[in-house]
C-alpha cells in the first residue's frame, strides 16, 4: 500500500495509506513525480503560517509535477498521458477579480493545493483539469516540479514589464532569486545585477545571466531601472528600493518576519517609484513560465540538491531550514 504524508497539526505528522480519488466531472488524477518544499511548507509543520492561509489535517505540497492518470467526465480525453504542472489557487471563476485573470485575488477567499486542499505529497493528486498545464512531451518532471515558485517569479517580471537594454536587478539568491535572474535575462537587459548576501551564489548567478553579483555590504548602484525582490528580509525591501533611479520599476515578492523595515513613502513620492508586490501566480504567470521552459529559456535543475522519499519528510523539512548553504531544492518523491 502506498503512503501519503498528512501533518495532523503544527508538528505532528504522519504516514497514511494512500487510495486515490478518482475524479469527478471536470477534474483530472494526476501521478504525482515529485514535489518540492519551500519555506511556507515549513510554516505549515510548524504552526506558524497565517491564520486563513492552512487548515489541518492537511496533505502538504503545492509545486509538484506529474502525469495525468485519469480523468473525469468533461474533462479533455487528451490531458490522459501528458505531463504536466498546476496552478495551487482553487478560484471560483465568477467573481470580477476571477473574468479579470486576477485568481490570486478571488474574492470568494483563499483555497490553495498543499494549504486548505490536498496536496502532492502522496502518489496521486485530484484538482480540477483546468488548472493544468501541459508540458512538452520531452520535459523533465525532476525540473519541472520546480514551476510552481518560476510561476511566482514570472508574475513579478510581468508586473516589472522589463525591456530590452534596461538595466535590470535583482534582490536575494535563493531559488526565487535565480529564477527571477532567468527571466530578466529573457529581456535581453543592458546589465543585470544580482544583490545577495552570499559571494558562493555568485558563481550560479552568472551562470543563469548576471553580469554583476555584489553583497549587499559593498557600493551599489541608485541608477537602475527595473528591480524585482525575493529576499524577503527584514531590509530587502528597501535595498531594493535603493537601486533604482528616478521613476524605476520595483516588484515585491519576499514575504518578510514582522518588524521589518518599510518603504519611505517620502521616498517612493519624491522619486516617483512605481511598486508592485506578488502573491501567487495567476494564470498568465503559469502559461509564460511553461512557455519559457519549454523554450529551454528556464533552467531549474542546477537549483535541485537533495531528492528524499516521501518518508523523509522531517528530514526534509529540517534540510530546508538548515540554513546550510550547500542545500538548495529539496524534492520529495513518492
Amino acid at each position: 500500500m502506498s503512503s501519503a504524508v498528512v501533518v495532523e497539526a503544527p508538528g505532528v505528522h504522519r504516514l497514511v495509506p494512500h487510495e486515490p480519488r478518482e475524479p469527478g466531472p471536470g477534474e483530472a488524477l494526476v501521478r504525482v513525480h515529485a514535489a518540492g518544499i519551500c519555506g511556507s511548507d515549513r510554516e505549515v509543520y510548524q504552526g506558524n503560517r497565517p491564520e486563513g492561509y492552512v487548515r489541518y489535517p492537511l496533505t502538504p505540497g503545492h509545486e509538484w509535477s506529474g502525469t495525468v492518470a485519469a480523468v473525469g467526465d468533461g474533462a479533455p480525453a487528451g490531458l490522459v498521458g501528458r505531463k504536466v504542472v498546476g496552478e495551487g489557487f482553487r478560484n471560483c471563476q465568477v467573481c470580477d477579480r476571477c473574468h479579470a485573470g486576477e485568481t490570486t485575488l478571488c474574492t470568494a477567499g483563499y483555497e490553495e493545493t498543499g494549504f486548505t486542499r490536498p496536496g502532492a505529497m502522496a502518489p496521486t493528486l485530484t484538482l480540477p483539469a483546468r488548472l493544468l498545464h501541459p508540458l512538452p512531451d520531452d520535459a523533465d518532471l525532476t525540473a519541472a516540479a520546480l514551476l510552481e515558485p518560476a510561476a511566482c517569479i514570472a508574475a513579478a517580471a510581468l508586473k516589472a514589464r522589463a525591456v530590452p537594454g534596461e538595466r535590470v536587478a535583482v534582490v536575494g539568491t535563493g531559488t526565487l532569486g535565480m529564477f527571477a535572474v532567468q527571466f530578466l535575462k529573457a529581456a535581453s537587459p543592458a546589465e543585470l545585477l544580482v544583490v545577495g548576501t552570499r559571494d558562493d551564489r555568485e558563481a550560479l548567478s552568472r551562470r543563469f545571466g548576471a553580469t554583476d553579483f555584489r553583497t549587499k555590504d559593498r557600493p551599489l548602484p541608485d541608477d537602475v531601472d527595473v528591480v524585482i525582490e525575493t529576499a524577503g528580509s527584514a531590509d530587502a525591501a528597501r535595498t531594493a528600493a535603493g537601486l533604482l533611479r528616478r521613476g524605476g520599476r520595483l516588484v515585491l515578492t519576499g514575504i518578510p518576519a514582522p518588524g521589518a523595515d518599510g518603504l519611505d513613502p517620502t521616498d517612493l513620492v519624491v522619486r516617483q517609484l512605481e511598486v508592485h508586490t506578488v502573491f501567487g501566480a495567476p494564470p498568465d504567470a503559469w502559461a509564460h513560465t511553461v512557455r519559457m521552459f519549454g523554450a529551454g529559456l528556464l533552467d531549474p535543475l542546477p537549483l535541485v540538491t537533495h531528492e528524499l522519499p516521501l518518508a523523509a519528510f522531517p528530514d526534509a523539512i529540517e534540510l530546508v531550514g538548515s540554513g546550510d548553504p550547500k542545500v538548495g531544492k529539496v524534492l520529495l518523491r513518492p
